[in-house]
């Protein structure tokens, strides 16, 4: 099986996702009990939107998703257990199965972002491999049940365009077709251009994260900017 037969409603999608998250993060408790999916799709943290699922819904999304083949059910302890088949189900590799679980508990997102919230995940070697995988899903043959993600229009401001998963159907003014030249600007080169601010934004991040986490260590604040400066004056 290679494709979903109807389209997912919200709370089967964060079931599903809470499903492929804790198999990755914490699978000393995984499969998760009915009581475990519940406190997991509505937890506060890594949630966009926040829920409020109660053990009725999720009992009932978990049921339909096992018959979409999505979900496996197993009894080999007093209470039932619960576990993803997503991969299996869609045949997508690992790491696309990464973006669409973070797709569907964190919402739209650009690449960047993917790639830092995908930490826990799949680690990526960078931005590319990540629109590498994007592009994958999104160019999904009809035989294989089609495009799973798609790119949405850029906000205004904004220097990186967000993904939607379709898992849950098709998403309202979404791009479906490739960007078009417009206004004498070559989409490719400036997404090209997009891509490279965005990688060095993300190895930014990382290496403030490894100063912070240097000087938690030994003890000591991280100089700020104008700390930095002022040290510097009174070198010279």
């Amino acid at each position: 099986m290679t494709t979903t037969p109807r389209a997912l409603t919200p709370v089967e999608a964060r079931v599903l996702g809470t499903l492929m998250e804790k198999a990755r993060t914490v699978p000393d408790t995984y499969p998760l009990s009915l009581n475990l999916v519940v406190a997991g799709c509505n937890q506060k943290t890594s949630r966009e939107p926040v829920m409020n699922v109660t053990e009725a819904e999720a009992q009932r999304a978990l049921a339909d998703l096992r018959a979409l083949s999505l979900v496996i059910e197993s009894h080999g302890s007093r209470v039932a257990r619960y576990e993803h088949n997503l991969q299996r189900c869609l045949g997508v590799p690992e790491q696309s199965a990464a973006l669409l679980g973070l797709l569907m508990l964190r919402g739209p997102q650009t690449a960047g972002e993917l790639r830092l919230n995908a930490e826990r995940w799949h680690r990526f070697a960078d931005i590319s491999s990540v629109d590498g995988f994007l592009d994958e899903l999104a160019g999904r043959p009809e035989g294989k049940g089609g495009p799973l993600v798609v790119r949405l229009p850029r906000a205004p401001g904004t220097r990186e365009d967000r993904w939607a998963q379709l898992l849950c159907g098709p998403v309202e003014g979404a791009q479906y077709a490739p960007d078009s030249i417009a206004d004498g600007v070559d989409p490719e080169r400036a997404r090209s251009q997009n891509d490279r601010i965005s990688a060095l934004e993300a190895e930014v991040a990382a290496l403030r994260a490894s100063v912070a986490r240097l000087c938690a260590e030994l003890g000591v604040s991280p100089a700020g900017p104008t700390e930095v400066n002022d040290h510097a004056k009174n070198k010279g």
